[in-house]
């Protein structure tokens, strides 16, 4: 009996452990994770096979189709880590409202030729970029040079994985122009960078979605020291609202789930004409560095021809 007692907690300790990491944000993907017993896995199974019609189903309907008691689907919920049947039906819903896309994929989308590939990016790359130009304020684009063209240092963020790259980006364009220029994607480092800027420096934050809880914090403080924060950016977003000057655009998201996002293309647009403007508003100096740059590199390696700066 006692092995028997030792077991079960085990047991449930192994489910409670899975629930911490998953549960409250993915039961889609805890119906395969997680172990239950005999009556609740036939719910488990119904509910697997009927994501979007169980979110309208009472407990007793989804009891009843079950072949199960109702206490058996509370228990079912406490297993997947919700306190009953309702929190469960309002996760589930959470869920299905962003997992939809990736459940139910289609033939067409999945089959998509070698030829058409090069094509579909370019067809998103110009169709967003157009969006983007039709939305970016010539006025913003003119303030932000000003403020980076005399900015005593620049620091650029982006924390995911598009809008980090682009940073990096923007830091690589405007170091080559003279500037001190770095690039930050950890959140907490960036809020130490952030409290030692001031008047006279520049933060240059880029989020696709406008509500990274990092950037957000990084602009407050930034601006709280007399620093000008500048933002590449949604509209109508916590970003927009509290940094200094948005060069901001409204930029769909392509539904194949299989496509990278196009809108780091609309912002690496953004910060390229950054860097040509400050570039030419500063020709003198940046025709200077350009120039050391291109001799140093070619002392290095030894090639003379036509070639990306840098490369």
């Amino acid at each position: 009996m006692q092995a028997k007692i030792k077991t079960n907690q085990t047991k449930e300790e192994k489910n409670r452990d899975t629930r911490r990491g998953h549960a409250a944000i993915d039961l889609i993907s805890n119906l395969q994770r997680l172990s239950f017993g005999e009556r609740e896995q036939r719910v488990a199974d119904y509910v697997g096979a009927h994501l979007e019609r169980v979110s309208e189903m009472t407990i007793g309907e989804l009891s009843s189709v079950c072949g199960v008691s109702a206490p058996t689907v509370v228990r079912f919920c406490r297993t997947m880590g919700c306190d009953g049947f309702r929190e469960f039906k309002l996760r589930l819903a959470q869920n299905l409202a962003v997992s939809l896309q990736y459940l139910e994929v289609s033939p067409e989308r999945a089959a998509a030729s070698e030829e058409q590939a090069i094509d579909s990016i370019l067809g998103a790359l110009y169709a967003t970029a157009n969006i983007m130009r039709r939305q970016v304020r010539p006025e913003a684009l003119a303030r932000a040079r000003d403020v980076l063209a005399g900015a005593e240092r620049i620091v650029s963020a982006g924390v995911g994985g598009g809008s980090s790259i682009v940073a990096e980006e923007a830091a690589s364009r405007f170091f080559r122009l003279g500037k001190s220029s770095v690039a930050v994607s950890d959140g907490y480092l960036l809020q130490m960078r952030a409290a030692t800027l001031g008047a006279g420096d520049a933060l240059l934050l880029v989020s696709a979605s406008g509500e990274a809880e990092e950037l957000v914090s990084a602009a407050e403080i930034a601006g709280g020291y007399g620093a000008t924060t500048i933002c590449v950016t949604r509209p109508g977003t916590r970003l927009a609202e509290v940094a200094a000057i948005g060069l901001l655009a409204e930029l769909p998201e392509d539904p194949d789930i299989y496509k990278p996002t196009a809108s780091r293309y609309a912002h690496l647009i953004i910060v390229d004409a950054l860097a040509l403007l400050v570039a030419r508003l500063l020709s003198e100096e940046t025709t200077e560095n350009l120039r050391r740059i291109r001799a140093s590199l070619t002392a290095y390696h030894g090639r003379t021809g036509p070639q990306p700066l840098g490369d």
